[in-house]
């Protein structure tokens, strides 16, 4: 099942997306699927006539794992970690698919790096592997910008990995999803730059889970970054960059300085 968010008659909704690729429509959700469940109503819209915002706007916070691939370690010079390596976003990095996303005034470096999300869906701490799957809402692309120059001088990531628009999200949601083994692919202006699959996390999906719930009490709607394969690139002004995923579908974003 796809959960999107979107406007549509001045007004924001949740909903469900149904139909084929070109035949998409979706239908109203009535509250917030998070904490009232996913309850269709009678009102519903064809895709094209909606705006897809963001599918989550987390409350409580972002997490990234940083080098959760071996390739991708390697291309920036570093080790592979033997355990997880977490970061945090601002919720206020958040971009919604097509957004258009302003480069930082104090970077001359940001990069691009596609990257599954996973989002939670109830409270939890401390998560046994193998009941992650009970606290997943589910999943969607995303896109953990990164301004390197940032990243080399500060002895945080702070700055370099939550400015504005530094975490693009979409286009929905994904409730059923197997992610042992998925295709993830980024292209910068249509030219393919990243191409991998889950399979080469150093750690999975349960087992990020699992720990990052060691570290933090996770609430509904916070959400997940597990990594990027390699070839990671710099992004510049009016560029383009597309994150797809499969089985869930692509996120599209323009760059541009202010």
């Amino acid at each position: 099942m796809r959960i999107a968010r979107f406007t549509a008659e001045n007004e924001l909704y949740f909903g469900r997306v149904d139909g084929e690729p070109g035949e998409e429509r979706l239908t109203v959700l009535a509250g917030d699927p998070f904490y009232t469940g996913v309850t269709p109503t009678q009102k519903t819209f064809a895709l094209e006539d909606v705006r897809l915002v963001a599918p989550i706007i987390p409350r409580s916070k972002i997490v990234g794992v940083a080098r959760n691939w071996h390739d991708h370690a390697a291309e920036l010079g570093n080790e592979t970690p033997t355990s997880p390596q977490l970061f945090l976003k601002p919720n206020t990095s958040v971009a919604g698919p097509g957004d258009p996303v302003t480069l930082p005034e104090t970077s001359e470096k940001v990069s691009f790096e596609g990257e599954l999300a996973v989002v939670i869906g109830r409270m939890c701490k401390s998560v046994p592997v193998e009941r992650v799957p009970e606290v997943v809402f589910g999943y969607t692309c995303s896109n953990d910008l990164t301004a390197r120059d940032l990243q080399s001088s500060d002895l945080q990531w702070a700055r370099a990995k939550g400015f504005d628009g530094a975490c693009p999200l979409g286009p929905w949601i994904e409730t059923e999803l197997e992610t042992e083994s998925l295709s993830i692919r980024t292209w910068l202006d249509g030219d393919l730059k990243q191409d991998g699959t889950t399979a080469d996390m150093i750690f999975g999906v349960a087992e990020l889970v699992s720990f990052v719930s060691e570290a933090f009490t996770l609430l509904p709607g916070d959400v997940i970054l597990t990594g990027t394969p390699a070839g990671v690139g710099l992004v510049r002004d009016g560029e383009e960059v597309e994150v797809e995923i499969e089985g869930i579908g692509a996120l599209t974003n323009r760059m541009r300085r202010a």
